[in-house]
């Protein structure tokens, strides 16, 4: 795993997974209990670029194979580059699965001209603030993005529902905490907070027999 200064560790292998892990379970009796309980963490490692993020506002708001059942409908008919995009109308967007809304999203990523590549080097906050810009990413999508696609291992996306429900059933909390709650709580995981995610994300499946995220 490597350390690019200003933009902190990245996540490279499922090495880098298996060292957070397990100093997760070290630091915390209840992650180890998950993680006993998951077994080895996925990578999750994605490509950068426009596609990832179109991907990702596919996934708002929908379940996990809803997103999948429209992305592959997207790929089928090539519209998952900027290019295809901007040169499709609306009613070919929503004849292959996006939403008016969703429709209006990808237009407005496609025309939002970010140097994907300089992001790499950029501080987390920076980039989240960037990308939270464009009209249809918010903060989950751009914490996704992050924690995916440019690999940092010290981002958390405490707005997933599924991360929210599987803390409250780790932790026996009586409530499913709130974005900001779950924020603040995360802050016990740094600098591993993205492998946290993925192994909430993995006990979320051995809970609820669902797929929590893409």
């Amino acid at each position: 795993m490597s350390d690019q200064g200003n933009v902190g560790r990245i996540i490279e292998t499922p090495d880098c997974v298996a060292e957070g892990a397990a100093w997760l379970a070290e630091q915390d009796s209840r992650m180890a209990q998950a993680y006993a309980q998951t077994g080895p963490l996925p990578l999750r490692r994605r490509p950068a670029g426009f596609s990832q993020l179109l991907s990702a506002i596919v996934s708002q708001q929908v379940s996990v194979a809803s997103a999948n059942a429209i992305w592959a409908r997207l790929e089928a008919a090539g519209l998952t580059g900027a290019d295809a995009i901007r040169q499709s109308d609306d009613e070919t967007l929503r004849a292959n699965g996006l939403s008016r809304q969703k429709a209006r999203y990808a237009r407005a990523l496609a025309e939002a001209g970010i140097d994907f590549e300089a992001l790499h080097h950029r501080p987390t906050a920076d980039v989240v603030k960037e990308l939270t810009g464009v009209t249809g990413i918010g903060v989950w999508t751009a914490e996704i993005y992050t924690m995916f696609s440019l690999g940092r291992a010290d981002v958390f996306a405490p707005g997933d529902l599924a991360l929210q429900e599987a803390a409250r059933l780790l932790y026996a909390m009586e409530h499913r905490p709130s974005e900001r709650e779950l924020r603040a709580m995360s802050m016990r995981w740094s600098p591993w907070r993205a492998v946290a995610a993925r192994l909430l994300w993995a006990y979320y499946h051995v809970e609820k027999k669902r797929e929590g995220i893409r």
